[in-house]
């Protein structure tokens, strides 16, 4: 949606769609704007709770059936297992993802880490085309004035122009941009802490290939799951800023990530919005 400043400035019911890595301030800006007017829209947690809810839930069973005190349990419909998945508590989803590499180190088969990112890539092509409806459900049910759509961090990844096109039509989108001053603290902060992650099969298997390749090892079951991680973050990070970048270009606009982090309430935010417009 491309608009001028002042038709943003007077839009009354404002829809906003946030792209960015992690790290980029998506959250802590979501939590400076009014609760009360801001209906927050994560697409990982609507990933989690709508279009992975089994797969998730019957991974976590599985595990619970190697335990034989669990089993017994759950045979006898003793007890059950459920998510508790929230917008801050992200945590099943991320284990359902998992890691590639050593089962001996919770670490997945090539072949079934690739099922399962290939499920959460439908999944998040869903939740994403989801926003037009959850928008109006936003203010007719529950009367939220303005809509503030978190797509996650690997909304670039799908190469769905249709997906972008829908997004582009109902919201605003805004790409938050890590400055390069920033980049190595994003990607040290990364490495400390190795998250599951989305990544394009073409990516994976090109990295894979590299890392196998440089570290002389020819079974990717023999890979540390948090050491391969660690190595592709920065290349999946310089890989996706040129195509946040695109996809701001076509059809929405940048904001730098520091900018974005000195704005301290609602009308801050509108205005620097708009100044970027008017850019």
């Amino acid at each position: 949606m491309k608009m001028s400043s002042q038709e943003f400035l007077d839009w009354e019911s404002k829809s906003i769609t946030l792209l960015a890595m992690s790290g980029a301030g998506k959250t802590t800006l979501a939590n400076k704007l009014p609760k009360d007017k801001w209906f927050h829209y994560s697409v990982d947690y609507r990933i989690g709770t709508k279009y992975l809810g089994e797969p998730i839930l019957d991974n976590i069973k599985r595990q619970a059936m190697d335990v034989p005190f669990l089993k017994k349990l759950l045979l006898s419909d003793s007890i059950y297992i459920h998510n508790n998945i929230t917008v801050d508590n992200l945590a099943p989803v991320s284990s359902f993802l998992g890691k590639l590499g050593n089962p001996d180190q919770e670490g997945l088969s090539l072949k079934e880490f690739k099922r399962r990112q290939a499920l959460h890539y439908h999944a998040e092509i869903s939740a994403l085309n989801d926003v037009p409806e959850f928008i109006h459900k936003a203010e007719d049910i529950y009367g939220y004035k303005h809509f503030l759509n978190d797509a996650g961090g690997s909304v670039c990844e799908l190469d769905r122009p249709d997906v972008l096109e829908t997004l582009a039509k109902h919201t605003l989108i805004i790409y938050i941009k890590i400055p390069s001053s920033l980049e190595d603290t994003i990607i040290s902060r990364a490495s400390k802490a190795p998250k599951p992650l989305y990544y394009r099969e073409e990516f994976l298997d090109e990295k894979l290939a590299n890392y196998l390749s440089i570290y002389n090892i020819n079974n990717s079951d023999l890979i540390s799951p948090d050491e391969f991680v660690t190595w592709v973050f920065p290349e999946l990070f310089k890989a996706r800023v040129p195509r946040y970048q695109a996809i701001a270009d076509q059809y929405g606009y940048t904001l730098d990530a520091n900018d974005v982090a000195s704005v301290s309430d609602e009308d801050e935010f509108i205005q620097l919005i708009a100044d970027v417009i008017a850019k």
